[in-house]
């Protein structure tokens, strides 16, 4: 798979970058826009630097463009993320597994940033608020203006007591021989860190327990770390679970965040949303996957 990086100075007027790239490497014009649509250049102009995808445009002196090609990521085919609910400043979306968050200096086409960008109407700018790891699932807020990337941020970043997230998981062993609920505050990368669990239901032939999880901090990974740390590895986690088990590719990691709540600081409402029953986490769609 190829993969380079070209980091070029502009010397000539009405350069493009299709005609820069075109002389700085291999790639055929249909592969280099096909790149630059998919979020692997960037434009530094003045000290900014961002994103850039109008090819036709043409260049000032001095600009510089960076271009990130790695074909393996290139060549990842983005999923469908769903619309909960559109507020127009920000709206309220379901991220599947193996949708990223935002974009990398590859590409963002398979980030929710770049899908909602596309795919939501009327068009609007897109502003990331807070993250779900790549391999969880579950309610993202994305932003569309200046101001409601600033209030929201704000919000998440100060974890204000009007915020509420809660997950649900599902984990390899019986929550119900632990307290109720159980309080855990193992450290993360030496960093205070606390998760509640509540036992929701337990399979005892499966030996699998649904559990609601709620974050008093938010570290990365932490739900994770912390369900291993207690001896319930969540299943489908090929990073901090159980390793000697054996997942089936379409077995994901079981990890979703299911409701968000809070006083919208735009508006002064209280806002609920919650997953639809058809996303949630579901014990027996994973014990079928688990023992086919």
């Amino acid at each position: 798979m190829t993969k380079f990086e070209l980091h070029i100075t502009i010397t000539t007027d009405n350069s493009t970058a299709i005609s820069v790239l075109s002389e700085h490497c291999e790639l055929s014009v249909t592969s280099i826009k096909q790149a630059i649509n998919k979020g692997a250049l960037w434009l530094t102009r003045r000290n900014k630097t961002q994103r850039f995808r109008r090819v036709k445009k043409a260049l000032q002196l001095n600009d510089e463009l960076h271009f990130y090609y790695n074909e393996a990521v290139l060549s990842q085919i983005p999923l469908s993320a769903k619309l909960i609910s559109d507020n127009s400043d920000y709206s309220v979306w379901y991220k599947p597994y193996g949708m990223l968050s935002q974009g990398t200096k590859w590409s963002d086409h398979c980030s929710i940033t770049r899908y909602v960008q596309q795919n939501l109407s009327p068009e609007r700018p897109v502003y990331i608020v807070h993250r779900l790891d790549r391999a969880a699932t579950g309610l993202i807020i994305v932003a569309h203006t200046k101001a409601a990337v600033k209030a929201l941020t704000a919000m998440f970043e100060k974890r204000d007591s009007q915020l509420e997230k809660h997950y649900q998981i599902i984990v390899h062993g019986d929550h119900s021989a632990h307290a109720q609920p159980e309080i855990i505050t193992a450290e993360i990368a030496g960093k205070k860190a606390q998760s509640q669990f509540n036992l929701l239901s337990y399979d005892k032939t499966n030996n699998l327990s649904l559990i609601a999880v709620k974050i008093a901090s938010g570290r990365k990974h932490q739900i994770r770390l912390h369900a291993a740390s207690v001896g319930l590895p969540v299943v489908g986690d090929r990073l901090h679970g159980d390793k000697t088990r054996y997942y089936p590719e379409t077995l994901h990691l079981q990890l979703s965040a299911v409701s968000l709540s809070f006083c919208c600081p735009l508006s002064g409402e209280v806002k609920h949303y919650q997953l639809p029953c058809e996303l949630m986490p579901n014990l027996e769609k994973v014990i079928v996957q688990l023992t086919q």
